[in-house]
């Protein structure tokens, strides 16, 4: 209930232009791919039911393998921190989180799958929950998935789609190619595109991402306050009891 009261929508825009990772990504032409398509513009996440919903926008809404969803250029992680501690690699994007404090839930959207998968409460790893669902609307993505309500910080990337690998991600190679996403150093990091602010190249730098959104646990908070304010009614109380029977 506490996170259904405190959860609230929020949009992170991102600039336009910039899926071309540290800007000498080459995209692969066969099939034909454009840039907008990896494009992302926006996360907006709001409460949905017992859910939250995310709302991720690109450029354009690109389908080069005509995936019956209508969207296969790229493959979207969405990355969501709820607490405190969590995992600190983005999964295999090749990108870590910046600062203190990692994520807890992880999405993965291409056009013909998606998953969702939690850290678990004692720290042992990861584990699978219910699949996202997710539709096209007009060049977004509306994606419904089981993490409780609440206003949460994320880090958002997008990747090159393709049905030639076993998770569907297209990786880096300095090597030309049709079909390749050619890059000029080895250790490029896989997204062609990260959300972040206007010239924060971090990810293609030093290869991390901050979090952005509410990156305090604010529900936490309020309970550690609610729990305070309980302790000194209580310690008033005693006070005053015992001050009654001298």
């Amino acid at each position: 209930m506490l996170s259904l009261l405190t959860a609230a929508l929020l949009t992170i825009p991102d600039p336009a232009g910039d899926a071309r990772g540290d800007g000498g990504y080459v995209l692969p032409t066969r099939p034909a791919l454009t840039q907008d398509a990896l494009d992302l513009r926006s996360l907006s996440a709001q409460p949905q039911g017992s859910g939250m919903q995310f709302t991720v926008a690109f450029g354009q809404m690109g389908n080069p393998w005509n995936a019956p969803s209508g969207y296969s250029a790229g493959v979207t992680d969405i990355f969501v921190k709820t607490g405190f501690g969590g995992q600190m690699a983005l999964a295999d994007t090749g990108l870590r989180v910046r600062g203190a404090g990692g994520w807890q839930y992880h999405l993965r959207v291409t056009g013909f799958t998606s998953s969702l998968e939690g850290v678990a409460e004692d720290g042992s790893g990861l584990h699978p929950l219910a699949a996202p669902t997710v539709k096209v609307a007009g060049t977004s993505l509306v994606i419904d998935a089981a993490i409780p309500p609440g206003n949460y910080a994320y880090w958002v990337t997008n990747a090159v789609y393709t049905p030639l690998s076993s998770d569907g991600v297209l990786r880096p190679t300095q090597s030309a190619g049709a079909t390749a996403l050619q890059v000029g150093r080895a250790d490029a990091p896989v997204p062609v595109d990260v959300l972040a602010p206007e010239g924060d190249n971090g990810a293609y730098i030093d290869h991390t991402v901050a979090p952005l959104g509410e990156t305090r646990n604010t529900a936490t908070l309020i309970l550690a306050g609610v729990g305070l304010l309980g302790l000194l009614v209580t310690l008033v109380a005693t006070v005053a009891v015992w001050r009654r029977t001298r």
